[in-house]
């Protein structure tokens, strides 16, 4: 695990530097051998604990037509009983978008701000660009997380996978998310972008983003049987985390020095990746080392994640 952590600190020094303009064509080739050592580092050890790391993938693959069943079950039944309905799953967002759009266009004027650091769409489709993806992220993480905890009464039950349960939230969260991407499109073919081939990452993107809030799930949903306040500290983690992810604001606001820091943030990638699909026209894999970065961290998460659900899952029931 040392060559790992070594490599790990060279790629982020390199990627932290990679914006001086002394660099030259020894440092990028350097960047791209750490880069590809890392992960193919990453997949030595993925192979060496396979056995292990393979179980929670499996048993969601056995379990997929229980899973889609109970996610349409988990989305109808959260607003079972109003008058609206499934209503309500839409309005809140939308009236976030309106308010944030007439507040910080409006009434700040940002749009001249980021028409200064390069930004030249409409602030409504750069905004709305920005928190389609976070709703998703917010929703998701939050509902995986308290996921063990509303189907306790599942958990005890001997015979049934609770491993099942976490993705259930994430996938209800993603039938909003497919309803606000297309809300997106709306937005973006009203102000003269129509979709182009460039627009197929939407899937892409979408998929990063269900792998990373899966992962962050499996462990919060774990641990927080344990530590019930990791609930509230979710939540504040969220609010400061839709901060300090650029999406009321554009990161070429930031200093060169401050930039990387931000990066670090794998929300950031998201989010600029929903922006390069609608309407900036730059494929994903043009940014090799952000993208190197966000996978990392992912499926380093995604593997962290199925080891403490592994670990803990036999003391669930006794503590529930």
């Amino acid at each position: 695990m040392g060559i790992f952590y070594t490599l790990a600190a060279v790629l982020l020094f390199v990627v932290l530097t990679h914006h001086n303009p002394l660099a030259d064509q020894t440092t990028e080739m350097m960047k791209k051998v750490m880069a590809s050592l890392l992960i193919t580092f990453t997949c030595v050890i993925f192979g060496i604990f396979y056995d292990t790391l393979a179980v929670l993938p499996r048993e969601l693959y056995q379990n997929r037509k229980l899973i889609w069943k109970l996610a349409g079950n988990d989305f109808k039944k959260r607003y079972a009983g109003s008058y609206l309905g499934m209503v309500w799953a839409f309005v809140q967002p939308v009236v976030t978008v309106v308010m944030y759009w007439i507040v910080f266009d409006k009434v700040f004027d940002t749009r001249s701000q980021l028409v200064a650091g390069g930004v030249e769409v409409p602030y409504v489709l750069y905004l709305t660009a920005g928190l389609v993806p976070w709703f998703y992220f917010s929703e998701a993480v939050t509902n995986g997380t308290m996921a063990l905890l509303e189907y306790n009464y599942l958990v005890k039950k001997v015979v049934f996978k609770i491993s099942i349960l976490p993705i259930i939230k994430v996938i209800a969260a993603t039938f909003i998310h497919i309803f606000f991407v297309g809300v997106l499109f709306v937005i973006a073919v009203g102000y003269g972008y129509p979709p182009t081939v460039y627009t197929l990452q939407i899937f892409y993107y979408s998929f990063c983003e269900f792998i990373l809030v899966l992962a962050i799930s499996y462990t919060t949903c774990a641990v927080v049987i344990f530590f019930r306040d990791l609930q509230q500290i979710i939540s504040i983690a969220l609010q400061i985390g839709m901060w300090a992810t650029p999406i009321l604001w554009d990161i070429s606001m930031l200093t060169d020095q401050m930039k990387p820091l931000f990066k670090l943030n794998p929300m950031v990638y998201i989010v600029n990746g929903y922006r390069s699909a609608m309407y900036e026209q730059e494929w994903f894999f043009e940014h090799f080392y952000s993208s190197t970065y966000f996978w990392i961290f992912t499926v380093t998460l995604f593997c962290i994640g199925s080891l403490i659900f592994k670990r803990l899952k036999v003391h669930f029931a006794d503590v529930l």
